[in-house]
């Protein structure tokens, strides 16, 4: 450590020289910076191209269209073959799901979407379900419940138990099971199913915008307005 030179002062009271010697100076500590390389803790790391790590992947195209299971270096070859990069938009999907898109221009659209959700208000949305809802009907519901995540609200999922249903209420949370796996693209669960009575309720909370990813939609229907009153979520857990 490097020392100030001594100094020699003069005491007043006494009219004597003394020599006074600085104390050694402590360098200065570099400022605790945060890695820009490795991203912050409370945003996960997005995989793009090489980095991807999983051997095979889920592909969706940038409109949302489904090319399917691919090995991954397969799937990188055909990002390059287009000029779009592989981005790995949902790590905890099995397998993880990837889109073709250009990367610098996702970026772009997320750090907007991210600017423009802080004004938007959260909507709590509400689907309602049965034990003997047909495939076309349920597609359909699951095909809302994307697009209700997609504005940013949670889903409430409500499953009332019929006459002879209630002899077999393990049903009811077999077709929640349903719900949180078809689901896992697009949110996750905020309320685990809970039985009350003879109803069984649920809620999904979306995941971060950069993560999701459309399985349903194709069942959208063209004149459905997910910002409509229409499916918020009221107290009365009434019948459907």
């Amino acid at each position: 450590m490097d020392r100030e030179p001594s100094r020699l002062t003069v005491d007043p009271r006494t009219n004597q020289e003394h020599t006074q010697v600085a104390a050694p100076q402590k360098p200065n500590k570099p400022a605790n910076r945060p890695n820009r390389d490795k991203g912050s803790n409370n945003a996960p790391q997005i995989r793009v191209n090489d980095r991807i790590r999983a051997p095979k992947v889920r592909v969706v195209t940038a409109k949302g269209d489904q090319l399917g299971v691919m090995v991954t270096r397969d799937a990188l070859a055909k990002a390059k073959e287009i000029g779009l990069d592989l981005v790995e938009v949902a790590p905890n999907a099995d397998p993880p799901v990837c889109r073709l898109i250009d990367y610098g221009k996702f970026k772009y659209m997320q750090a907007k979407l991210q600017k423009n959700n802080k004004s938007k208000v959260t909507k709590m949305k509400e689907v309602k379900l049965r034990v003997g809802t047909d495939v076309n009907d349920y597609n359909v519901k699951m095909a809302r419940t994307e697009q209700f995540l997609d504005h940013g609200h949670k889903v409430r999922f409500q499953l009332r138990f019929r006459n002879r249903e209630n002899a077999h209420r393990e049903l009811g949370l077999d077709v929640m099971a349903k719900v949180v796996e078809d689901m896992k693209t697009m949110g996750q669960v905020d309320q685990p199913a809970k039985l009350a009575g003879n109803t069984v309720t649920m809620v999904l909370a979306p995941l971060p915008a950069n993560q999701r990813v459309k399985k349903f939609k194709k069942y959208e229907e063209a004149d459905f307005d997910a910002e409509s009153d229409e499916f918020d979520a009221t107290d009365d857990l009434g019948e459907e």
